[in-house]
């Protein structure tokens, strides 16, 4: 590992640390209990959200080609086994979507969905910081990661830790043992 590499840098790699522990727990969904799953979201979520944040900047070279990962069915497959496991807890009422300006009521979300979207751009990331060889391919990834995070997957991460928060702890009528 070169230590004057800019891609080798202590914020990409603890970033990089957090968002494989993420996209571990949203791969296992399936294979946790749900009480389990959301302990573990309430504290993985803050944490990729603040790494997240402390991502150096570089500029976005739309020359460079950063793969996709995440398929439509991997997409699918993450977003259908946390609604499984959620259940009856994973819709929860939005205001701040973009199609919230044009209502009068809150927007229906779910659980399973934000976290999807988020899972897909960290993912997708991870996996062309795991394969590229190549210094600006890696360094493209950091900025296409980063300014999604800014622009997209980050509000949906703050959104979701609400309704998880008020699942694990909140006084809504949720037995302790449905969590």
């Amino acid at each position: 590992m070169k230590q004057d590499n800019q891609n080798y840098n202590k914020d990409i790699i603890e970033f990089v640390t957090v968002a494989v522990q993420f996209c571990l727990l949203a791969e296992n969904a399936n294979q946790t209990d749900r009480r389990d799953f959301i302990d573990k979201m309430l504290k993985i979520l803050p944490l990729l959200y603040l790494k997240a944040s402390l991502l150096p900047e570089y500029d976005n070279n739309d020359d460079l080609f950063v793969e996709q990962f995440v398929t439509e069915d991997n997409y699918n497959i993450i977003r259908n086994n946390i609604s499984a496991l959620l259940g009856q807890y994973d819709d929860f009422l939005d205001v701040f979507v973009e199609d919230m300006k044009y209502s009068d009521s809150p927007i229906l979300s779910t659980i399973s969905e934000n976290i999807a979207d988020i899972y897909q751009e960290v993912k997708d990331f991870v996996m062309n910081y795991k394969i590229s060889a190549q210094d600006d391919v890696l360094l493209e990834a950091v900025a296409k990661c980063s300014i999604e995070f800014k622009f997209s997957w980050g509000q949906k991460l703050v959104n979701v830790l609400r309704p998880l928060h008020e699942i694990r702890f909140g006084m809504n009528n949720v037995e302790e043992e449905d969590v």
